[in-house]
């Protein structure tokens, strides 16, 4: 109950003074300050020595509690001050693997001539918190991670962006919403088998590179390679060194089709597309033109990094609602 009532509290003030969605400048109506638990310690024996001097008839007492009560508003004014004018933005976020954190990229912009020292930014949602200082007309970029444990999209928590500069009596705090969201591939299944063959063969799946058409560069001698490829003139040269095999730019035509009705119908939807992510990572790293196929969907076999964030992309949000 106090939870939820804690909550609702919270989305109300962040209602106040407008959207909170992100980029955002927080202007006076954005920020809300109260006293921090030290504070109200401070108020209180503030209370204390005034009825004392009060009883007593102490001028000094007087004096003392009303220099102290000065020094707290004056503390109010600075930790108001160290949020106005701040500028939060968000940056697009990196796709990551389930199991990986999620990592939210955010700028804080300062144009204002001083310097904002001990500021706190933590997340709904995530399990750390980043103090920072931002130096005067500087932006500083960071990261807030979030833990990501299944595939599809994950969206961010609130922001809360908190100071209790300089005496530490007074917290000010202000909310933003990210509005950009983190895709989350399937994790790859770690013990997969090899690659399927391809519709052309496995001479249609050669990396690029190992094409006939234009010199590339030299690789690792490979046993299977053929012989009148070894860069014997190069060996000849140094003849400890080990045996170098020219690669050549071209394609032999050789497509590998990643098909999930393929795939035995006893495994789970999740391994499923766990064994695909794996397998796309592979074919990606070897340079092999590789396609996806899935109920509804097909993607043309190609190759490069646009293509495998497309495969990817569609593994991890295939069957989920839209």
């Amino acid at each position: 109950m106090w939870h939820a009532l804690r909550d609702a509290v919270r989305r109300w003030l962040a209602s106040l003074g407008g959207s909170p969605a992100l980029p955002l400048t927080l202007d006076r109506r954005r920020i809300f300050v109260l006293p921090s638990a030290v504070g109200l310690v401070w108020g209180g024996a503030l209370v204390a020595m005034l009825l004392t001097a009060i009883n007593y008839t102490l001028s000094l007492g007087f004096a003392l509690v009303f220099m102290l009560a000065g020094l707290g508003q004056v503390a109010l004014l600075h930790t108001f001050r160290n949020l106005l004018g701040l500028t939060l933005k968000e940056l697009p976020p990196e796709p990551v693997f389930a199991g990986q954190p999620a990592r939210f990229a955010l700028a804080l912009d300062n144009a204002s001539s001083r310097a904002r020292p001990a500021l706190r930014l933590a997340m709904a949602g995530s399990d750390e918190a980043l103090d920072i200082d931002v130096a005067a007309d500087a932006a500083l970029t960071f990261h807030l991670r979030v833990p990501a444990t299944r595939r599809g999209w994950i969206a961010p928590g609130r922001l809360t962006l908190s100071t209790r500069y300089p005496l530490g009596l007074i917290r000010a705090w202000s909310y933003g919403q990210p509005q950009q969201r983190c895709l989350v591939y399937p994790q790859p299944e770690s013990d997969r088998p090899p690659l399927p063959p391809g519709d052309a063969g496995t001479l249609g799946l050669r990396a690029r590179g190992d094409g006939s058409d234009e010199f590339a560069a030299l690789r690792a001698h490979r046993a299977a390679d053929s012989p009148r490829h070894v860069a014997w003139k190069a060996w000849a040269r140094s003849p400890d060194a080990p045996l170098l095999t020219k690669q050549f730019d071209g394609q032999d035509g050789g497509e590998l089709w990643l098909d999930l009705e393929r795939l035995s119908a006893t495994m789970p939807l999740e391994q499923r597309l766990a064994r695909l992510t794996g397998w796309a990572l592979d074919a990606d790293a070897a340079g092999l033109r590789y396609g996806l196929a899935l109920p509804g969907q097909r993607i043309a076999p190609d190759r490069g990094p646009a293509h495998r964030a497309r495969v990817l992309a569609a593994l991890a949000l295939f069957g989920l609602p839209s």
